[in-house]
């Protein structure tokens, strides 16, 4: 029509619009099946999941208890942690407004406003990252942003104050509050006390399965925080909350389980008298590096030990290891280079010397000597034992072997020995040449000796050779050898010299510290050897005790049957034990501690005459010990000489003689003789140890 031309629509083709509708009708098969998976099939995984957007688990960290000393000095406590905080979702929406925070805030703490980056190479830790507070906020805005992130740590108190005051003017911004560790006795009493650090990643599974969470709660690393590491952890609460998808915090789904706080412990520890043995080990350790230097003009000592016990309850009233670590640098985190420091010092200030440090005991050992002998009745009392400077002994190796003449020292040989004595005084002059015959027997004088076997056993019993179970972490075992022992480990025969050495603390003989002083404790409370313990009472968090102090015995060497009675005493091959076993008569232990007593009362050769001259208030008890040794330091310094030996310092004594309440023990490493360099501490550690008592009576 009107010229234009008609436009006629083309017929659909049926088999298009059939294609069309199969397409449609696939597609929508495909939404529904889809739905039907999710909302049916898949339901209880995707209820899951969504549940676990939408609720969140908290851990709640329990408070750790404290640590106190027996007269309730603060050992370890909890003290307040300011850290500047930021929650992104709060601060104000004008830019200007928060760049003008960000300056104030950087004014006021030293925090850059902006500066690097957050990403895979430099990811931000809390407290311990670099970045600017724009980059702190922008990095908890983006996964959290109702959660506040941590912008400094261990702010100044009142920096903290005035940051509280400004929290209206500055929306957003506010002040945590944490708990960390403080030591106010610091390094003094750090190898008892210890310090905390973070879950260890091999003990990760182990410490989450007692409820703590990795990378934020902190468990001992060392000494009484490690030992007693659950009683002053307590229990971390919990809470079941519903958050939104910002991670604001809704509200809770159920009911909270508050936090359980962990016990506060009381020490055995006097840290008055832990202050007083510090100051004298580090006084007479200058003092001898003053007066008797090494002859290349280094010092000869820098290390030594002090413990101080009661030998009847076992409570340990000090115990230092020199040099030591300040514990307080540990506080919230353990700085890498001070760790790497105290790790490379060859005097390994992290380990606790008293009770890790092995060491030959010398002559402090001839106690366990002794009190074999008087037992097995090698010598009686009357018996007169020859003890020259120097013997010989046809060392064997096997029962037919003829032996090798080899010489044997008195460490007064120079001067002839000792003459003949009896056996009280083979304990009061400390002669070798006496026990080198008691122990391994000589010609007709002395046959048999008291051997190696019943010597080990003896040993044994004085609390050598095993741990004392110190509930201190890190305990050595030390050493009393056998002949097995030594054809393991050294691949070769026991010889009857070997026992000579033995007998005297040396040759393969290794002891702590602890253990010299449990040696000379059971001999001063008449055999009854007590559980050492640094844990005197359990408080709970109201200040009532949970678990109050009952010393514990280990055992009573004359009433519990412990000595092995043996075959072949000498223990050529091997020891052949018959299965027996006996006690230790309570009149043996008597004659070693009128040894022990006649040691400071006699004033011809008496090895501790000197040192407790004019101490004559209080009746004391005690033994020396100058071992020699060659460990590797010792090798590095040349100073191994055959016939010259370096020497360590030991002096162990107790008091009161008749009612013993104290047992000193003091080492000194390469120190020299034991009664000239350790003697004086074990006396200066008692003086001040009755000062104290007498003090203590006098209030």
């Amino acid at each position: 029509m009107n010229g234009e031309p008609e436009i006629h629509a083309a017929p659909l083709e049926g088999w298009r619009l059939g294609v069309t509708a199969a397409v449609v009708a696939l597609v929508l098969l495909a939404f529904v099946a889809r739905l039907f998976d999710l909302q049916v099939l898949r339901y209880d995984e995707w209820i899951a999941r969504a549940n676990a957007n939408r609720v969140e688990e908290i851990n709640v960290p329990a408070p750790r208890g404290a640590i106190y000393d027996r007269n309730g000095v603060v050992l370890a406590r909890n003290v307040a942690s300011y850290t500047l905080v930021i929650t992104p979702a709060y601060l104000p929406d004008d830019l200007g407004k928060v760049d003008a925070i960000y300056r104030q805030l950087s004014a006021l703490t030293g925090v850059p406003v902006s500066r690097g980056t957050v990403d895979k190479e430099h990811p931000y830790v809390p407290c311990r990252s670099d970045q600017g507070i724009r980059q702190i906020v922008n990095f908890g805005e983006t996964f959290a942003p109702y959660r506040p992130v941590k912008i400094k740590c261990d702010i100044p108190r009142k920096t903290a104050m005035i940051i509280r005051e400004r929290a209206a003017d500055w929306p957003g911004v506010g002040i945590e509050v944490d708990p960390i560790r403080d030591y106010p006795t610091g390094y003094l009493t750090a190898d008892v006390v210890g310090f905390l650090g973070p879950v260890p990643e091999a003990l990760v599974d182990y410490y989450k399965q007692k409820g703590l969470v990795p990378n934020r709660d902190k468990v001992g690393y060392a000494g009484v925080e490690l030992s007693h590491q659950d009683l002053l952890a307590g229990t971390n609460g919990h809470r079941t909350v519903e958050v939104d998808v910002a991670g604001h915090i809704l509200r809770d789904l159920k009911e909270p389980q508050p936090p359980k706080p962990g016990a506060n412990l009381v020490l055995t520890i006097d840290t008055r008298l832990q202050e007083a043995a510090y100051n004298i080990l580090v006084h007479q350790i200058k003092y001898i590096n003053e007066r008797y230097p090494m002859p290349d003009g280094a010092p000869r000592t820098r290390s030594g030990v002090v413990i101080a016990m009661n030998p009847k309850t076992g409570e340990i009233l000090a115990m230092v290891s020199y040099p030591t670590y300040e514990n307080n640098r540990m506080a919230r985190f353990i700085p890498a280079y001070y760790y790497r420091q105290l790790a490379a010092d060859p005097e390994k200030p992290l380990l606790n010397h008293a009770i890790s440090g092995e060491y030959a005991p010398g002559s402090t050992f001839k106690l366990a000597t002794a009190t074999g002998v008087m037992n097995e009745h090698v010598v009686t009392l009357d018996k007169i034992i020859d003890a020259p400077g120097i013997i010989y002994l046809a060392n064997k190796y096997y029962a037919n072997d003829p032996g090798k003449a080899e010489k044997f020292y008195d460490y007064n040989y120079k001067e002839g020995g000792f003459g003949k004595i009896d056996f009280l005084h083979c304990i009061a002059y400390s002669s070798d040449v006496c026990f080198y015959k008691l122990g391994g027997g000589y010609d007709d004088e002395i046959n048999p000796g008291l051997g190696i076997c019943r010597l080990g056993t003896y040993a044994r019993a004085l609390g050598y050779g095993d741990r004392t179970g110190i509930d201190l972490p890190g305990e050595a075992k030390g050493l009393i050898p056998t002949p097995t022992w030594k054809r393991i480990y050294k691949g070769e025969n026991w010889s009857t010299g070997d026992t000579y050495l033995a007998s005297v603390g040396q040759g393969y003989v290794l002891g702590t510290p602890l253990q010299v002083l449990m040696s000379a404790a059971t001999i001063a409370n008449n055999g009854v050897q007590m559980q050492p313990t640094v844990l005197r009472e359990v408080v709970d968090a109201e200040g009532k005790v949970i678990q109050p102090f009952k010393p514990k015995v280990r055992w009573d060497i004359t009433t519990d049957p412990i000595i092995k009675v043996y075959r072949n005493p000498g223990g050529i091959g091997r020891c052949k034990w018959t299965g027996q076993l006996k006690t230790v008569d309570p009149w043996a232990i008597k004659q070693v501690q009128r040894g022990m007593r006649l040691a400071v009362t006699d004033s011809i050769h008496g090895t501790l005459h000197h040192v407790f001259e004019g101490f004559k208030k209080i009746a004391v008890a005690g033994k020396t010990g100058t071992a020699e040794y060659c460990d590797n330091a010792a090798q590095k310094r040349h100073l191994c000489r055959r016939g010259d030996w370096p020497t360590h310092g030991w002096t162990v004594a107790y008091a009161p003689y008749n009612d013993p309440e104290i047992v000193v023990v003091a080492f000194l490493y390469n120190g020299g003789e034991g009664a000239v360099v350790a003697g004086p501490i074990v006396r200066q550690v008692m003086e001040a140890y009755f000062a104290l008592k007498s003090a203590d009576a006098s209030r």
